[in-house]
């Protein structure tokens, strides 16, 4: 099938790959992984050897895979329920993701009086 065809693709090299979900793994993560063939491990100037792992700018940390390529996968955890009158704020300096309140973003997004969790029919607080 089509879908077989696209998986085999996606990983024709099983044992890389699986070496690779290994070594990005993540504790506990649904992080997205991406693979560059022949990727030259060298960030910022600086060489990295087999193994070696370093923190991109955007938040991936990436390992080098020479001579194969490179690998890097999200260090994010992106946060997927939280309440519509909230929203996910991504700090790039420190890599974190903050749930705050839409009206006022310097409040951090928590359960309270006015807001009751799943009730999203109700009336905002005059």
């Amino acid at each position: 099938s089509m879908a077989m065809q696209v998986q085999k693709m996606r990983c024709a090299w099983g044992k890389l790959c699986l070496l690779l979900s290994v070594l990005l793994q993540l504790p506990g993560s649904q992080a997205k992984c991406y693979f560059q063939a022949k990727a030259p491990c060298e960030y910022e100037g600086k060489q990295f050897s087999l193994g070696e792992s370093w923190l991109s700018t955007n938040c991936l940390l990436c390992t080098c895979l020479h001579p194969i390529g490179v690998g890097c996968c999200e260090t994010t955890q992106h946060p997927i329920d939280f309440p519509d009158w909230c929203e996910a704020h991504y700090d790039s300096q420190t890599c974190q993701i903050s749930v705050v309140q839409k009206a006022n973003p310097s409040l951090p997004c928590v359960k309270s009086v006015e807001h009751e969790w799943g009730s999203a029919g109700t009336p905002e607080p005059l």
